[in-house]
């Protein structure tokens, strides 16, 4: 169900500099979770102790109520899809590249994944649909495009977790709001964690917390922290004058 608890959780890369202490966190199933805060605020760590590329030092990590240890690494990751930042793509077809040589996934099953994320359209303009060589890194293709290919990457093992790490960072605003749609969707019927550097993207996210040096020190929903006056509203408005100079 994704009903996600940290508990107490302290760590860090190198032994005794913890960069999380006493970290406590409760995402309920079906809840999109967002994280902001400046870099070095610790949000990637948060994702790669619950993806267990890292293993904490003290506390305790629950999915559903089970401690993640209890998992086999390759069943907990299966259960959890992650978009980061930085698409990377080999050259091959699209159907090469969302699969990742899994040959029991069948193109309707792609194309059902399309469907779910609303980009059937983007794949059958491509010439050649499926077969459509991407070219070294996805030469040929946008970063919105990009972006596309790794939600369907995402989505097509049908995750009951879903991590999208500033997905959308390196998209510049118009395509941005093209691909909004497409993570409206994806988010649907899914616990969800969403590290954002554009607010604009986490503005329905049922719950935001603000971390600094890896201390949570503002949660609520956008109207609830705009409405503190604190951290939240200071980087809001920030980004609001940004975008009007721009």
């Amino acid at each position: 169900k994704g009903h996600i608890i940290f508990k107490n959780v302290s760590f860090g890369y190198i032994e005794n500099e913890p960069i999380l202490t006493d970290f406590n966190l409760e995402i309920k199933p079906g809840q999109t979770l967002a994280i902001v805060g400046a870099t070095g605020a610790r949000k990637s760590s948060i994702i790669n102790v619950l993806n267990r590329f890292y293993e904490i030092q003290s506390g305790s990590i629950s999915i559903d109520g089970i401690d993640i240890q209890k998992f086999n690494i390759d069943f907990l990751r299966e259960k959890i899809g992650l978009v980061l930042q930085d698409v990377f793509l080999f050259s091959g077809s699209i159907r090469d590249n969302i699969c990742l040589g899994n040959e029991n996934i069948r193109d309707e099953e792609i194309l059902l994944a399309c469907d779910e994320i609303q980009a059937r359209k983007f794949i059958e303009n491509l010439p050649g649909g499926l077969n459509f060589d991407v070219m070294e890194r996805g030469g040929v293709l946008s970063s919105g495009q990009r972006q596309i290919l790794s939600f369907i990457r995402a989505v097509i093992s049908k995750p009951e977790i879903l991590i999208l790490d500033e997905a959308t960072s390196s998209v510049d605003s118009q395509t941005e709001e093209m691909i909004r749609l497409s993570i409206e969707n994806m988010l649907k019927g899914r616990t969800s964690i969403v590290i954002a550097h554009r607010l604009s993207t986490i503005r329905k996210a049922d719950l935001i917390i603000v971390l600094e040096k890896g201390q949570i020190v503002e949660l609520g929903n956008h109207s609830e922290l705009l409405n503190k006056n604190g951290h939240y509203k200071e980087l809001f408005e920030m980004q609001f004058r940004e975008g009007i100079r721009k």
